[in-house]
C-alpha cells in the first residue's frame, strides 16, 4: 500500500509514530509522511531546522515533507494556539500541490492537537483515499482538565470542530477502550471505532547493565522510584512531591525524575523550598534509546495523572514502556490504566491525587522482598507480551486498513 501519514511530530521528535511509520516501509508499504518542523518539548526549532530548512528528508526508508508552523514556545495560551493552527493550515494548504498522485490510505496520528485531522480532510477531497484517525488524546476534554481553555463557549466550538473531523474519518483506532463511549456521543457509529492501543520500540525490554555502565554513575544509590516522561499539569507533580516529602526521612529512597517539561522549574523550586535535595532528583532528559538502561537500574517505576474524568479515560503510554522493561509500576491512576496495573498483576494501584496513598505504596514496595517485586515487573512483562506486542497490533493495523482501502474502492465502482 501507498500510505500517507499526517502527523505534527516526527523524528527527530520522539513519538511513538516515528517506529509505526519505519516499521510499514520494513513491511514493503511505501509511507511518507506529512510534518512540521521539529520543535517539541523544547519550544524551539532542532539545530538546522528553520521555517523552510530541510523541507525534504528520509528517515530510514520513510520519505519526510515537512511545513513551516510556529514553534510552541513555553507551550502555553496563544503561542501554542499559533503552533497547532499554523501546521493545520500549512498543510492543509501545501497538500494539494504536493500529492497528487493516488494513495491508498491516510493515516493521522493524535496525540494532541485534533486539529492535525483537518489537513487530511483538505487532502481526502483530492485523492479520495479513506482516512484512519489514531486518537492519543480525546479533545475537548484535555483541554478542560489541564485548564489549558476554561470558556464553555470555546470548548464547545473546540466539540463542533472534533464532531466535524470524527465524521471526515472512515476509521477511527483509539488507545484506551474507554474512548469510545466519548467519541460515540458525538455522533459516530461504533462499527467505525476500534481498539489500537500503543506498541512500545523493541529497545523496550529487560536488561542488566554492565558493572561500568555510565548510568549507574549518574543514578543515586539506594532504593530507586523513577518516573519517566512529561514534566507537565497532568502528572501531578504537587502530589509525587507531597508523598516524597512525608517519606523524606527514609533518606535510601530516592525519587528519580528522568524528563523534562513546562513546570520543571516550578518543581525545582519546591525541592530546593521543602529540603528534598538529598531524596528527589531531577536528572534532565535523556535520549530514548537510553530510557531502558536507566530503568533498568530502577526497584519500581511509577506513573501519575491528575483526577479529571478524562484521565480516568487514559492509557498513558509510559505503561507499556514499562511493563515491556519488567520493573513493577506503582500508579496513582483512577480508571483505565488503574485497570490495566491491576488487571496485569504488575504493581500497585492508589487514587489519584492522594499523597498519603502514594507514599504508603512507595514504602511497600521498600519493605518488599525483591523477589516479590521481580514477580511482578514478570507478569507485567506478561502481560505485555499478550495484550501489546508490536508485530501483533500492525498485523491489526495492516489488516484493517486493506479491509477499508477495499471498502472503499467497491464504494467507487
Amino acid at each position: 500500500m501507498k500510505i500517507i501519514i499526517i502527523t505534527q511530530y516526527f523524528w527527530p521528535e520522539n513519538f511513538r509514530i516515528n517506529d509505526l511509520a519505519v516499521h510499514l516501509v520494513e513491511r514493503g508499504h511505501e509511507v511518507i509522511v506529512l510534518t512540521g518542523m521539529p520543535n517539541y518539548p523544547e519550544g524551539r526549532f532542532f539545530p538546522g531546522y528553520g521555517f523552510f530548512k530541510k523541507l525534504r528528508q528520509e528517515y530510514n526508508g520513510v520519505k519526510v515533507f515537512r511545513v513551516p508552523l510556529f514553534p510552541r514556545g513555553s507551550g502555553r495560551g496563544m503561542r501554542l494556539a499559533l503552533n497547532y493552527a499554523s501546521f493545520a493550515l500549512c498543510a492543509s494548504f501545501f497538500t494539494p500541490f504536493l500529492y497528487k498522485e493516488k494513495y491508498d490510505l491516510i493515516f493521522v496520528f493524535e496525540p494532541s492537537p485534533i486539529t492535525v485531522g483537518l489537513p487530511a480532510i483538505a487532502l481526502k477531497k483530492i485523492i479520495s483515499a479513506p482516512i484512519m484517525l489514531w486518537v492519543q488524546d480525546l479533545w475537548p476534554e484535555s483541554l478542560s482538565a489541564t485548564d489549558a481553555v476554561k470558556s464553555q463557549t470555546i470548548l464547545n466550538l473546540v466539540s463542533r470542530l472534533v464532531r466535524l473531523i470524527y465524521q471526515g474519518c472512515d476509521k477511527i483506532l483509539v488507545t484506551s477502550r474507554a474512548y469510545v463511549t466519548s467519541i460515540e456521543k458525538l455522533g459516530i457509529d461504533s462499527s467505525r471505532i476500534s481498539y489500537f492501543p500503543q506498541s512500545v520500540e523493541s529497545i523496550y525490554q529487560p536488561l542488566v547493565l554492565e558493572l561500568d555502565a555510565p548510568e549507574r554513575v549518574i543514578m543515586p544509590e539506594g532504593f530507586r522510584v523513577v518516573f519517566a516522561g512529561n514534566i507537565g499539569a497532568a502528572q501531578d507533580f504537587g502530589t509525587i512531591l507531597d508523598a516524597a516529602d512525608i517519606l523524606k526521612d527514609y533518606t535510601n529512597i530516592h525519587w528519580i525524575i528522568i524528563g523534562d517539561g513546562r513546570l520543571r522549574a516550578w518543581v525545582e523550586a519546591q525541592i530546593q523550598k521543602r529540603k528534598l535535595a538529598k531524596t528527589v532528583h531531577l536528572l534532565g532528559r535523556y535520549p530514548v534509546e537510553l530510557m531502558p538502561r536507566f530503568f533498568s537500574l530502577a526497584d519500581v517505576l511509577m506513573v501519575t495523572l491528575k483526577r479529571a474524568p478524562i484521565f480516568a479515560l487514559t492509557v498513558p503510554g509510559k505503561i507499556q514502556s514499562y511493563m515491556a522493561c519488567g520493573k513493577p509500576i506503582i500508579a496513582a491512576l483512577d480508571g483505565e490504566g488503574a485497570r490495566m496495573i491491576e488487571e496485569s498483576g504488575s504493581g500497585i494501584v492508589c487514587p489519584t491525587e492522594n499523597s498519603d496513598l502514594l507514599a504508603k505504596a512507595v514504602f511497600k514496595m521498600y519493605q518488599m522482598p525483591a523477589v516479590q517485586r521481580e514477580n511482578m515487573g514478570k507478569q507485567g512483562r506478561d502481560y505485555y507480551e499478550a495484550n501489546f506486542d508490536q508485530n501483533m497490533l500492525i498485523d491489526r493495523l495492516e489488516r484493517w486498513a486493506q479491509e477499508l482501502c477495499k471498502k472503499v474502492s467497491y464504494t467507487d465502482i
